[in-house]
């Protein structure tokens, strides 16, 4: 068991590549795949750490590769909407969420390396499911459309409204706000041979 949060923080990241490729296909079975790989990703970010903790066998190599899995699958996706849907997607909100989840693990590393580990934000939660919410909506918008009629209609007329774009503004701003969170009021602990997986 203790090997199992681990194997599913490993198995996220490699699977993004595929679902990145899955995305640039343009087709039902592409867009199909990639937001079943999509899901399955988003559930072992949350059963990995769940089952490190139930089982108390969280390690080093969790704690680093877990933020790193998240952020590779996120930012990863984020960005192969910028070029799959250039105008409700733009460059610069996906920077913003780039630069905060940045900043972030940037000022973590720095606080480690002064034997402090800085705690999950509780807010944080609220900054994935609002960003894995957003994703999996929008890939299934993108399956949508290459299905059948009338389901290719609505879908299609989802993906040309503002609304992909202003849900985009309000994840971006829950990111940003959380992130500020982490530099205006740290909570942090003193490091040890052992910590839970963090969460970003």
């Amino acid at each position: 068991m203790k090997h199992v949060p681990n194997a599913l923080t490993i198995a996220r990241i490699v699977v993004t590549p595929i679902l990145l490729v899955l995305l640039f296909l343009d087709s039902l079975a592409g867009f199909g795949w990639a937001l079943a790989l999509f899901v399955f990703a988003s559930i072992s970010d949350w059963a990995d750490g769940n089952l490190a903790r139930r089982f108390g066998v969280g390690s080093r190599l969790g704690q680093f590769l877990d933020p790193v899995a998240d952020k590779i699958l996120v930012l990863g996706t984020f960005i192969a909407l910028v070029f799959i849907l250039p105008e409700h997607v733009p460059w610069w909100l996906v920077a913003i969420i780039g630069g905060r989840d940045l900043s972030v693990t940037l000022y973590r590393l720095w606080l480690k390396r002064n034997g402090q580990v800085l705690k999950t934000s509780r807010n944080a939660k609220w900054k994935t499911a609002f960003q894995l919410t957003f994703l999996i909506a929008l890939l299934l918008f993108l399956t949508g459309a290459h299905t059948v009629e009338p389901v290719v209609s609505w879908m299609e007329a989802l993906l040309a409204s503002s609304l992909i774009f202003w849900a985009l503004v309000v994840v971006t701003i829950v990111t940003v706000l959380t992130g500020l969170g982490y530099f205006i009021k740290p909570e942090t602990e003193q490091d040890s041979d052992l910590n839970e997986p963090q969460a970003h």
